[in-house]
């Protein structure tokens, strides 16, 4: 059950061999019970799935649009080809339930692929890039306008495109497009445009060196930000992310060593407030985490300094939501040391980067297409947050390159931990075991139960990289033989018992007794 949230960092072990306790708390040393902002669950709703990668995903009007690198669908729980759809790069879903929905234009020829969906203001239309020349039958160049009542393409919106479209932002009046391409319409435009809302190419022109991956448009503080691999923007060095004006693409703003050595920003979103990025990055001191920053002056809030490469950045209700494969948070609040076991989802605190107890996650890559990312997009729609990339799993069930979280409700039990006699004597049974975990509650509360009467209760914090040492000390009669078990629950949700154990207090011997 998640009522607020737990912000602080878990310190580590509470101690380094069971511990002979009876208190009602074991807290692990140097925590402590700050609050913070509310996350979603992190029990994935039943969602259906794709068979390639999942590039972009966009809401409007109570319908989830989906684009990537696919050839069909198939429902919840059916494994790679069976049950199957054919959609050519575009899926379309209600919102809530989930359901398939007919809407099905096709994107093919070039690399056949939908790389980036965004929705107008009003919900009216959705605008689609990526690396196509056809949209069912019609001959078009990368970029495609959708009405969604009736799922029918736009005739007018043709701004012929000369390469890939990889992200796409909206004004109530303007389309701004991201990509590859230096050619728009017949003129020059070095990897950002700006065209109406019908397809007629604006006046609005700047010049990057390398390809956009982002944008997102703060009209009214009188910025486009963009980020990507470029290194210049209008001939002055703005490594990964700069700002432009609306109306001409000159430069508003730059972000001087915000990023060095090979990282770009692969990801931006914002909130009103402040704007956010997500940076991939190889190489010695190349950045891979988020940084959050004030839309108005430019100044940076935080950076998070995590490793792993982030793909996706969503705020939401004081959270921003990201995909990544992070593999060390060690200098971020809450964030956990370098392992094996890389971490896809995180959820940070907008206000001051501290990383919440929300850890679903994914596996990375799949049968075909990229590999080694995991989630690449996100969506909020109707309080579900919707998530496309290329994973096979989540929470590890199968699950392919699409997967929703809701806010409520968490139904996830945590794990059952392994109970086990540490030490007995006349009058003494004590128990140990290592803390269980749960993804989306730090907050524990352990039942044992002798003789299947619950006799204690303890509450610990852990994460499944500090799961304290735990153990509980019965008072029994003198060469009393009891069975333990132990629950765990999340204060709405309780595992099943663990394993029985049996154990025997010593008899005392009185004098005389031979």
């Amino acid at each position: 059950m998640r009522l607020r949230r737990v912000t602080t960092k878990i310190a580590g072990a509470a101690c380094a061999t069971a511990c002979l306790t009876t208190t009602a708390i074991v807290t692990a040393p140097g925590s402590a019970a700050a609050e913070g902002p509310t996350t979603l669950t992190a029990d994935p709703l039943p969602t259906w799935q794709t068979n390639g990668t999942v590039w972009s995903v966009a809401h409007a009007r109570g319908v989830v649009y989906v684009g990537g690198s696919f050839t069909s669908v198939r429902p919840p729980g059916a494994p790679l080809g069976q049950k199957e759809t054919p959609r050519a790069n575009f899926a379309a879903f209600n919102a809530v339930t989930g359901a398939l929905l007919p809407c099905a234009p096709s994107f093919t020829g070039g690399a056949g692929s939908v790389r980036a969906l965004k929705a107008s203001l009003d919900g009216s239309v959705l605008y689609a890039g990526g690396s196509f020349n056809k949209a069912n039958s019609a001959h078009v160049a990368n970029a495609v306008a959708l009405n969604t009542a009736g799922c029918t393409l736009r005739g007018d919106f043709k701004p012929a495109v000369s390469g890939s479209v990889r992200a796409i932002d909206v004004t109530a009046k303007t389309v701004y497009l991201g990509g590859d391409f230096t050619v728009v319409g017949g003129q020059s435009r070095n990897r950002i445009a700006a065209v109406s809302t019908s397809g007629a190419l604006l006046p609005f022109k700047a010049t990057l060196d390398k390809p956009v991956r982002a944008i997102t448009v703060a009209e009214k503080h009188g910025k486009v930000i963009v980020g990507g691999d470029f290194t210049t923007v209008n001939g002055l060095w703005s490594k990964a992310v700069a700002a432009l004006n609306p109306s001409t693409g000159s430069t508003v703003q730059r972000y001087p060593g915000w990023f060095k050595n090979a990282s770009v920003v692969k990801a931006l979103a914002h909130d009103g407030t402040h704007f956010f990025m997500g940076a991939e990055g190889t190489g010695p001191g190349a950045f891979d985490g988020r940084i959050a920053a004030h839309l108005d002056t430019g100044e940076m809030l935080w950076k998070d300094n995590c490793f792993g490469a982030t793909q996706a950045v969503l705020p939401y209700k004081g959270v921003l939501y990201s995909g990544s494969h992070a593999h060390n948070c060690a200098a971020t609040p809450g964030g956990f040391p370098e392992h094996n076991n890389r971490q896809h989802f995180l959820a940070n605190s907008i206000a001051d980067k501290t990383i919440l107890h929300w850890f679903p996650d994914t596996n990375e890559g799949g049968p075909v297409g990229p590999k080694w990312f995991g989630p690449r997009s996100m969506v909020m729609a109707k309080d579900i947050l919707w998530v496309g990339g290329d994973f096979t799993t989540v929470n590890d069930a199968p699950q392919q390159a699409l997967t929703r979280f809701p806010a409520a409700p968490d139904t996830g039990a945590p794990m059952v931990p392994q109970l086990a006699v540490a030490n007995t004597s006349a009058t003494r049974i004590t128990l140990g075991w290592r803390a269980s975990w749960d993804r989306d509650d730090a907050d524990l509360t352990y039942r044992i139960y002798r003789d299947g009467v619950l006799v204690k209760s303890l509450t610990q914090r852990s994460t499944s990289w500090a799961r304290p040492l735990m153990s509980f000390t019965d008072s029994v009669a003198q060469g009393a033989r009891h069975r333990y078990s132990i629950r765990v629950t999340d204060g709405g949700n309780t595992s099943p018992h663990s394993a029985s154990v049996t154990a025997t207090a010593a008899q005392t011997r009185t004098a005389g007794t031979p």
